[in-house]
């Protein structure tokens, strides 16, 4: 157990957070400002609202949207510091971290480093294929499909099938929202752009390698979700799996080859690493056993919180799900623990209490489980709307969302479909 009290009570203990998502931004919020000071580090200086992501893709959002600054969020916090580094490694003997804009000294260190996207050591899918783990992927995912269809105009025929082939890999919510969001703009928007088009060969596929959409939800919620995406006209492949990608040709699982020139890979992810920690912490995917107070196995006074964290309990056996509300209330509870502990109070073992899960396919169009009951339709449609708006940071941010979803569903358009891709200089 961690011994956080100090000979002096008067000086503070210094704490240093890697990572400024759901985790990091949550345990921040909540650390105690008079007994702690803070020194919060990340490789960019925003906080990045990841729910949304599928809608800048679309051109449904602008990227200022759903990102934070995170000199913004805690511009009242006087016990904070906040850095712009990449961590290259922990010195758990002498208490450091070794970052790129040098060595840093803590008493305790808080992870939040979180996941990236999984290619299951396919380096050809990765060199080729889009993610959607961060806003700059979103802004390069808009800029590549608006530069497609500009691309399509004046392709050569037998240029074009590759083109017309938008695939996305993995049918989970993030999939699945994607493929929704592009299907409404193939329909609603991109015809009245590119009326020189003929948008009924441009090909939306879904790949997945198990036999639903949406697997790890309810029966209704897999069934409705490709329900409703198959009358979007979606194409939707399952119990399939992608070998290859040499970012013109798919190679599948079934034998099948699929020319597409745009590949969005959405299945699975893998913790980040961080040298230093012991070998025995480090679990499959990457992600970091803890115990209940969400300090790392074989250390004193390092904790990981969100999806990294690995922590087993009679209710979760195989560790927690890596949903931001998970992140949010370990982040919380060990902001109360390391205050407890400092105090020599009693500590609160974490105990994740799941409220439920959902995903949008499009307008009108959710599924929704909650612990007792499951629906679909526009009503899950409104809370999906009604909880993303809450979880937003600021106000002004609600505000611009929530006008920004009543224009597009009155109108069926948007007008964020901007290409900010710096045009290339002749040699």
């Amino acid at each position: 157990m961690t011994n956080m009290s100090v000979s002096n009570p008067k000086e503070k203990q210094k704490i240093i957070v890697i990572g400024g998502g759901f985790a990091g931004v949550q345990f921040v919020k909540n650390i105690d400002e008079t007994l702690f000071d803070v020194l919060l580090i990340d490789k960019i200086n925003h906080h990045q609202f990841q729910p949304l992501f599928y809608q800048v893709a679309a051109s449904q959002l602008e990227p200022a949207s759903i990102s934070f600054p995170l000199r913004n969020i805690f511009k009242r916090k006087k016990n904070l510091q906040i850095r712009l580094a990449e961590v290259y490694g922990i010195n758990t003997v002498d208490n450091e971290i070794d970052t790129s804009i040098g060595k840093f000294k803590y008493d305790c260190l808080v992870l939040a480093i979180g996941c990236t996207t999984n290619f299951f050591g396919n380096e050809q899918i990765k060199q080729h294929s889009f993610t959607l783990k961060t806003t700059n992927d979103a802004i390069a995912i808009r800029n590549h499909i608006l530069q497609t269809f500009e691309d399509i105009i004046s392709a050569e025929d037998h240029e074009k099938a590759a083109l017309l082939n938008l695939t996305i890999v993995g049918a989970g919510p993030t999939g699945v929202e994607l493929a929704g969001a592009f299907a409404e703009i193939k329909k609603n928007i991109l015809p009245k752009d590119y009326p020189g088009i003929n948008f009924t060969q441009f090909n939306i596929n879904l790949i997945e390698g198990s036999a639903h959409t949406l697997n790890s939800m309810s029966d209704l919620a897999k069934q409705t979700s490709r329900q409703y995406l198959q009358e979007m006209g979606v194409n939707i492949i399952t119990e399939t799996f992608v070998k290859n990608y040499d970012g013109t040709t798919l190679e599948l699982s079934n034998g099948a080859r699929l020319h597409s020139k745009t590949v969005i890979w959405a299945a699975g992810v893998i913790g980040n690493k961080i040298n230093g920690l012991p070998t025995a912490a480090i679990k499959p995917g990457n992600r970091l056993a803890v115990d209940r107070l969400n300090l790392i196995n074989g250390t004193t006074n390092i904790y990981a919180i969100g999806d990294i964290a690995l922590m087993e309990t009679p209710k979760y056996p195989k560790g927690h799900p890596q949903l931001a509300n998970v992140a949010i209330n370990q982040a919380k509870n060990l902001a109360h623990n390391l205050k407890c502990l400092l105090n020599n109070a009693p500590t609160k073992d974490f105990e994740y209490t799941d409220l439920g899960s959902m995903a949008t396919v499009g307008r009108n169009k959710a599924v929704v489980d909650l612990p007792f009951y499951n629906f679909k339709g526009y009503f899950a449609w409104l809370i999906w709307m009604f909880l993303h708006l809450m979880l937003i940071l600021s106000v002004r941010n609600k505000l611009i969302i929530f006008i920004n979803w009543v224009w597009a569903y009155f109108t069926k358009d948007t007008s964020l479909r901007l290409i900010l891709n710096q045009p290339k200089k002749k040699e």
